[in-house]
């Protein structure tokens, strides 16, 4: 692992949090988003986690402009990783997830971070975006304003939408219930949310679209089965900590069985793409039992 920056001096409000893989493209206008904000008194810690690409050399070209950009470079350890080494080299009271392939409008850690300022009983500010690319590019990533409920643990459960990836949160979050966790290729940052929902801290959301959430056909969240898959281990990762919790873990169980039914679906469509239609009618065959379960009870 090698560090390319400026450490020491005084301590920077908010560390930006931004892993960064193959993203040669993107990690610039990402950067730029960034050192573009109102609110100024931040550091942003680019960790380039293995890329192969020329992902380096642009966050190099700009930390060369800017010492408030540090650069670490390590081998490929994943989203998770990448992010807490990254946690481990940050400074700064507040940390801000920043993607490097996403984007920030300019007004984005002044408004999380007047919301934290007013209230010191909230520990996450979650935000809101446009998506950028793909079939939904231009369309709002979640409602504005939004109905639902504030981020808690039953609603987190409930929703694995809850809390947008553009988040801004306390450092004692951090501190209190550890990095994100390694052992998950995805939906990571899904398992931190619920870690802190369980840990009892306290979430607020700020409706106004200020991001660009960028969708890659390239992307983590790009396959469905590893996705299903990957929160389907989270919830059993979760359920013995909220198996006394009402209503949260009625909601979890529902969710279970939700999903593993989505996922049973998604393996079929995969077996069909692959015109394995012996296993595609396995699969059509377990949802049609969990069906008429359903019905029956």
């Amino acid at each position: 692992c090698s560090v390319d920056g400026r450490g020491g001096g005084r301590m920077p409000a908010v560390s930006i949090i931004m892993p960064a893989y193959n993203v040669e493209p993107y990690v610039g206008d990402a950067i730029r988003s960034a050192l573009a904000q109102t609110f100024t008194d931040f550091e942003l810690i680019v960790v380039d986690d293995g890329s192969k690409d020329g992902t380096a050399d642009v966050v190099k070209e700009l930390a060369r402009q800017d010492a408030r950009i540090q650069l670490v470079q390590q081998a490929n350890r994943g989203l998770a990783g990448a992010r807490n080494s990254a946690l481990r080299a940050a400074r700064g009271a507040f940390f801000a997830l920043l993607d490097s392939d996403d984007l920030w409008e300019p007004e984005f850690l002044a408004e999380q971070m007047a919301i934290l300022s007013s209230r010191p009983d909230v520990d996450i500010v979650t935000g809101n975006g446009w998506c950028l690319g793909g079939a939904k590019n231009g369309q709002l990533a979640l409602p504005c304003p939004d109905p639902r409920p504030v981020p808690d643990l039953a609603t987190i459960i409930g929703d694995e939408r809850a809390v947008f990836i553009m988040s801004v949160f306390r450092r004692r979050v951090y501190t209190t219930i550890g990095s994100f966790d390694e052992s998950m290729r995805s939906n990571e940052d899904y398992d931190f949310w619920l870690r802190a929902a369980v840990a009892g801290f306290t979430f607020a959301r700020n409706d106004r679209p200020l991001g660009h959430y960028r969708i890659r056909t390239d992307s983590l969240s790009a396959s469905d089965v590893r996705m299903l898959k990957g929160i389907l281990r989270v919830y059993a990762k979760h359920r013995p900590a909220v198996l006394y919790a009402h209503p949260a873990i009625d909601i979890l169980d529902l969710q279970i069985k939700r999903f593993e039914a989505e996922l049973i679906a998604a393996e079929a469509k995969v077996a069909m793409e692959n015109r394995d239609y012996t296993t595609a009618r396995e699969h059509i065959d377990a949802l049609r039992e969990r069906v008429l379960e359903a019905v029956a009870s």
